[in-house]
Formats: structure tokens, C-alpha cells, sequence
């Protein structure tokens, strides 16, 4: 690991002041899951290490006046797994944060951190897609709100500027009759998923009104399936339009073959992950066969 500069700001305003001023090498450090060991093995050089452990409130998990939630840059995937308002309002995000094996990686490893690795293959980036989540990202010139689904840009690459940093995600309300479901695939419960599904539907009267299918793993960034979404809503939920969209969906995706798994083996399994997802979404949203 090469030397770099320790900066230890306490605030927000001093943490993307020194953003700013760092040019091109400033890494930010919150849990460290992914940073220092990248950089013991010498994958990332940094010529700053900017620590906003200890800047006050980005901990939070907070509900707002509208009956959303939003958390903040250091809140720990644990805290967030043992929220008890996530528990009840956003199961699919408590079940891509509750499946991950590692205690050290829960504990210490932070949510936003998590997304701001840009890796298509982060399960809790897919739940947040399917939520529909929004990201505060604070800069020297202010503060703006920005769709998750605009934050990736390429594969490993944000919309982040330079003197930019994520300080929280902000979850919206859940709409009654809203059904959620994430499902993943692994060769061991420790891997990094071959793919990742999050849906959240919304049903009235038989009727698909809203549905968010998210998809991970499968394409240079976790993407929503958009096809597949727009031959569910305002349509009649039937077992062959479930199908139709699953197969829509798996036509979506753009996987590589890597060591982990074949395109042509994870294009079929978004087929099989995207029809479960659904069945499960559909069936907690109160819709029986």
C-alpha cells in the first residue's frame, strides 16, 4: 500500500471542500469494506483518504413528513437490516441486506458505500431500484436529488462530479397494495451473486397499477427492465402476462461470461428469478393464483 495523506474533516461542508481541493486521488472512507483491501493489494491508489466516520448525523435513519425514509452515508447495513420500519415498509430491502453472510461486512460495511463501488452486481443497489430511491449528493456548490437510476453511468462509473459525495438515500412512501420480492442466485450463501431480481408492484382490483423490476448482474449497471414493466402495467395480472414479462425481461439483460457464471446461463435465470420475484411480489400485494 503506497502513502497517502489521512483527512479527518467534521462536516459536510469540510468533507467536499476537501473533495474538491484533492483533485483526482481523494478516496473516501466510511465502513472500508471494499477501500482498504483494494488498496493493500494495490488495485486503488489514493493520494487522500478522506475519513467521514465521525461527521454527526449521517448515521441516521430517519422518516420524513410524507411517510418516506431516508438514510444516511454512514448508516451500517446492519442498522439499516434491523430497522424496524425497513422490516415493515421496505422487505425487499431488509431481505438483500438479511442475506448477506458476512457479520465483519454487515457491521462495519455502509449502504451508500456499497453503491457508490458502481458494481452491477450489488444486491442492495437492485432492492433500491426496485423502491424507487432517490440520492441526496452534496457538493461544494449545494446539494441535489438524483434518481438512483441516473447515478450509474458506466460500469464502476457514478454521476458523482468532482467535490461531490452521496450523503443519504431517500426511500419514498409505500403505497398500499405495494408488494415487494428480491431473490438472488449463488454458488455459496458468501459469493457475489451470478444475478439479483428486486420487484415492487402495486395492484388494485386485479389491475397492475405501478411495477419496478430491477435487475442485477446482468448488465455494465443494475438497470430496471422497462419492457418488461411496460406489458404488466395497467394490464390485468395473469399467469401468461407474468411469463410474457419474465421472458421480456431475460431479453433485457446484457451478461458477460465471467468465472462466476455464462450469459447465456444468466440470461435463462433472469427469465426463472424475474417469474418468482413477480409470483412472490404478487402474492404479498394480495393476489392469490
Amino acid at each position: 500500500m503506497k502513502l497517502f495523506d489521512y483527512l479527518e474533516p467534521g462536516t459536510i461542508g469540510e468533507a467536499t471542500q476537501l473533495l474538491y481541493d484533492c483533485g483526482e486521488k481523494p478516496r473516501i472512507l466510511a465502513g472500508g469494506i471494499h477501500l482498504i483491501p483494494r488498496m493493500r493489494k494495490g488495485e486503488i491508489e489514493a493520494e487522500y483518504v478522506i475519513d467521514i466516520q465521525k461527521i454527526p448525523g449521517l448515521d441516521r435513519i430517519v422518516t420524513e413528513g410524507k411517510g418516506g425514509v431516508t438514510f444516511g452515508a454512514m448508516a451500517r447495513l446492519r442498522s439499516i437490516e434491523s430497522s424496524r420500519i425497513i422490516q415493515s415498509k421496505y422487505p425487499v430491502l431488509y431481505e438483500a441486506i438479511h442475506q448477506i453472510t458476512s457479520v465483519q461486512t454487515k457491521y462495519m460495511g455502509t449502504a451508500v458505500g456499497n453503491l457508490c463501488v458502481g458494481t452491477p452486481a450489488s444486491d442492495v443497489a437492485t432492492s433500491l431500484f426496485a423502491l424507487g430511491a432517490r440520492l441526496k449528493i452534496t457538493g461544494t456548490r449545494g446539494e441535489r436529488i438524483e434518481p438512483i437510476e441516473k447515478f450509474y453511468a458506466d460500469y464502476h462509473l457514478t454521476s458523482l462530479k468532482r467535490g461531490e459525495m452521496v450523503t443519504g438515500v431517500v426511500l419514498p412512501d409505500s403505497p398500499p397494495g405495494m408488494g415487494t420480492a428480491f431473490l438472488n442466485l449463488v454458488r455459496t450463501h458468501a459469493d457475489i451473486a451470478k444475478i439479483s431480481v428486486a420487484v415492487a408492484i402495486v395492484v388494485e382490483d386485479g389491475i397492475c397499477r405501478d411495477v419496478r423490476v430491477a435487475i442485477g448482474a446482468a448488465a455494465p449497471t443494475v438497470f430496471r427492465a422497462a419492457k418488461a414493466e411496460s406489458l404488466l402495467n395497467g394490464e390485468m395480472i395473469t399467469s401468461q402476462a407474468v411469463n410474457k414479462a419474465a421472458e421480456t425481461a431475460s431479453a433485457e439483460t446484457r451478461p458477460i461470461t465471467d468465472l462466476r457464471s455464462t450469459a447465456e446461463y444468466r440470461r435463462e435465470m433472469a427469465k426463472v428469478l424475474v417469474k418468482r420475484a413477480l409470483e412472490k411480489a404478487l402474492a404479498r400485494a394480495g393476489c392469490r393464483g
